[in-house]
């Protein structure tokens, strides 16, 4: 892609990156070419000057990026750098020197055989590795993949909920119809129904498609006509032939259920025997060794039986949950509605998704309630499929900050989560957005650090309304609900053995499951616990440190954290 002069309005340096010329502009802003204090080519987004004053964004920016960087590069553009605190918040990314998969369609024509088999494999290997590490890409298009020497690479994932999230009155027609044509049925449905990994299979199905045969698999000549044949018709696949149309067809089935994982598209092109996929990874030295990468790193597993629900894409590599049979019903009947809301959207030139405003709560932290006897403990449900992990080393789901005065921070420090207060009742980290099942399990390495701190673990998190929140301290737990300045407390659960301050990590446990909490310390259940408070409705986890209001230490408290899971509820 060659490089156009800057403007004189455009800077010249961003932090320590040189910028020389212009690669495009798009929605989320301009991309520029740069020049990094090693000397290497990177390119360098730079946010629209509309969404830089914008909070939310920023915060929504910074924990996507967080979690792009965490992608392994298979025929990824790697995320090199980032800094959303910049009076132009910006991403640096690889720089990769080759012509989009559109311009080369819409020059040359449709690929042939061996090379629109080495862009299916190479769009697969990456939806693998960038589903492997929880991202969703979520604007997957033939303009986001970049034919360069070597293996395809897929560019701008991780990112694309942050543009969402932002008003985009200035978007065009044919940026719109361009991504219209690969979004999947369910994106056009009810807020409630969630977005998973099977959104970007499909648009890798109208990816293949529009590589083999130039036009796109529900044709259309607007954006709502598009939609339309989206939601009710059968894609045109006239062009493709053999193995490959089947698995395209398969990616572009209407229930995203019924869709096959990336790593199953790659699983099935590495394995095929046509000739096409043999020439093309024979061909292609460093496609085959992508995507055998991806293989290796990433892992088998296949569907969840289709009664199980998610909200958000698993963590466990290649996997595309499917939804509730609430949520099947709720499809059912969205279609005509969406078509027309889609309509309507189009004549306003926007496209906007709603998000909630999570953040921290100024609270003040009474001590807990009275002890109370431990109710007979039930068995917990099994756990379900594996939503969101993190090993709390270094900055990824999770994040560090320090504020201003120093006094509180959250840091990465000998491979764990560290969480300090100092006269300040309780301090929280910044934690995934994601949104998550009202019954989860949550299991997270606990340490004390000090005899005055609590680890705490909120869920079902939301402002203004609060959450829920346990507190591991050092002799009990206890589980309440933490509401503006207001903690109650359900349940105490006294310790047997109590924690050790600087001890070995223990294992706390959460499995919620309707209105009651099950506890349990390294795998052994302590008791049950009602959840109460019925205004509660958010679905945020969040770590933090509570001070201990009855130990006799003053001065700073401080916790620490590892390795975290959260698990959706199993099927019953």
């Amino acid at each position: 892609m060659r490089p156009e002069p800057l403007r004189p309005s455009d800077p010249v340096r961003l932090g320590e990156y040189e910028l020389v010329g212009r690669l495009g502009e798009g929605g989320m802003g301009t991309v520029f070419l740069a020049t990094s204090p090693a000397g290497t080519q990177v390119a360098v987004k730079v946010v629209r000057a509309d969404l830089a004053p914008d909070d939310e964004f920023r915060r929504r920016f910074r924990s996507e990026v967080a979690r792009a960087r965490q992608v392994p590069p298979f025929c990824t553009a790697e995320v090199l750098d980032a800094d959303p605190d910049a009076d132009h918040p910006y991403l640096v990314v690889e720089y990769v020197d080759g012509p989009t998969l559109q311009q080369v369609v819409d020059d040359k024509g449709p690929l042939t055989a061996a090379n629109l088999h080495s862009v299916a494999i190479g769009v697969a290997t990456a939806l693998t590795a960038i589903h492997g590490a929880g991202v969703i890409h979520r604007d997957l298009k033939p303009r986001n993949v970049l034919l360069a020497p070597g293996t395809p690479k897929v560019i701008d994932f991780g990112i694309a909920r942050a543009i969402e999230g932002a008003h985009t009155a200035n978007t065009s027609p044919e940026f719109m119809m361009g991504t219209v044509a690969y979004m999947a049925p369910e994106r056009f449905g009810d807020d409630e129904v969630p977005v998973t990994a099977a959104a970007d299979v499909f648009a890798w199905g109208g990816i293949v498609t529009y590589a083999g045969t130039g036009h796109t698999p529900f044709g259309g000549d607007s954006a709502p006509s598009t939609a339309g044949r989206i939601l009710t018709s059968q894609p045109d696949l006239s062009g493709l032939s053999g193995p490959l149309r089947d698995l395209v067809a398969a990616a572009l089935s209407k229930d995203p259920a019924d869709r096959p994982s990336a790593r199953e598209l790659l699983d099935r092109l590495v394995a095929s025997n046509s000739r096409p996929a043999v020439s093309a990874l024979e061909g292609q030295p460093d496609l085959r060794a992508a995507a055998n990468q991806a293989q290796s790193v990433t892992g088998l597993m296949p569907h969840p039986a289709p009664a199980e629900p998610t909200v958000v894409v698993s963590a466990i590599p290649g996997m595309a949950e499917p939804v509730t049979d609430d949520v099947e019903d709720k499809r059912r009947w969205f279609l005509p509605v969406s078509i027309a809301a889609l309509v309507l959207a189009v004549i306003a030139g926007t496209m906007m998704i709603v998000f909630g405003r999570p953040g921290q709560s100024p609270v003040a932290s009474p001590g807990p309630g009275p002890s109370e006897p431990v109710a007979e403990v039930s068995s917990a449900p099994p756990a379900g499929p594996l939503l969101l992990a993190d090993d709390l080393d270094k900055p990824r789901l999770w994040l560090a900050k320090t504020e201003p005065d120093g006094r509180s921070s959250c840091a990465f420090t000998d491979g764990e989560l560290h969480v300090r207060i100092d006269a300040k009742p309780l301090y929280k980290c910044r934690g995934p957005q994601d949104q998550l099942p009202e019954d989860l399990g949550i299991e997270v390495g606990v340490r004390l650090l000090s005899d005055n701190a609590c680890a705490a673990i909120w869920f079902h998190f939301k402002l203004p309304n609060g959450g829920h929140l346990v507190r591991v301290c050092r002799d009990n737990i206890f589980v309440g609900a933490h509401q503006s300045t207001n903690v109650s407390v359900s349940r105490t659960l006294p310790l047997d053995q109590p924690i050790e301050v600087g001890a070995e990590p223990t294992r706390i446990g959460l499995r919620v499951d309707g209105e009651t909490v099950t506890v349990t310390r390294d795998g052994v259940p302590l008791g049950d616990a009602p959840l109460g408070a019925a205004e509660i409705s958010g679905s945020r986890v969040l770590l933090g440190v509570f001070l201990d209001r009855d130990a006799p230490e003053a001065g700073a408290a401080e916790v620490a954290f590892d390795r975290i899971e959260v698990r959706g509820p199993s099927a019953r």
